[in-house]
């Protein structure tokens, strides 16, 4: 990270996207869900955004990030909140895999939240979309375990 930060000092992608994206997963691995959240605040002006310089987008991935932080730290609501911007924004996600798990993310918020109606439907959005996906995947048989534990 030091080095793409010093090699990218003006580069808004670099500096407001990739470097607080990757902290904060780092911090959410750490144990510090509340650290994420707050590096994360550096990339909100610029999440909704759609860099041309670059085949794919990955603005939405500090959303993506922060609605994960806000898992851990067990606050269904704000993680919900986050999930449903990657929903409600498919132009700017196009087909980065964040589309699908932010399904997989909203699901498990409604969950933290007690909705079991609305965990429910999202997961099963979620296993429409990857009805055709190798059944071996450790997250489609993570989703597949969690809905069922829905009933």
């Amino acid at each position: 990270m030091e080095s793409l930060a010093h090699r990218f000092p003006e580069d808004t992608v670099v500096q407001f996207n990739y470097l607080p994206t990757v902290n904060a997963m780092l911090q959410i691995d750490a144990g510090n869900p509340g650290r994420a959240i707050e590096i994360l605040e550096a990339a909100r002006p610029y999440e909704l955004g759609s860099p041309s310089s670059i085949s794919m987008s990955l603005s939405m991935y500090p959303v993506y990030v922060r609605g994960l932080a806000y898992l851990s730290a067990k606050r269904g609501a704000q993680a919900a909140a986050e999930f449903q911007k990657i929903l409600a924004h498919r132009g700017i996600v196009q087909t980065e895999p964040i589309g699908a798990l932010g399904r997989l993310g909203l699901a498990r918020a409604y969950t933290m939240q007690g909705d079991t109606a609305k965990a429910k439907a999202t997961h099963q959005d979620l296993l429409t979309l990857w009805k055709d996906a190798d059944p071996d995947i450790p997250i489609l048989i993570a989703a597949k375990t969690e809905y069922a534990k829905l009933d």
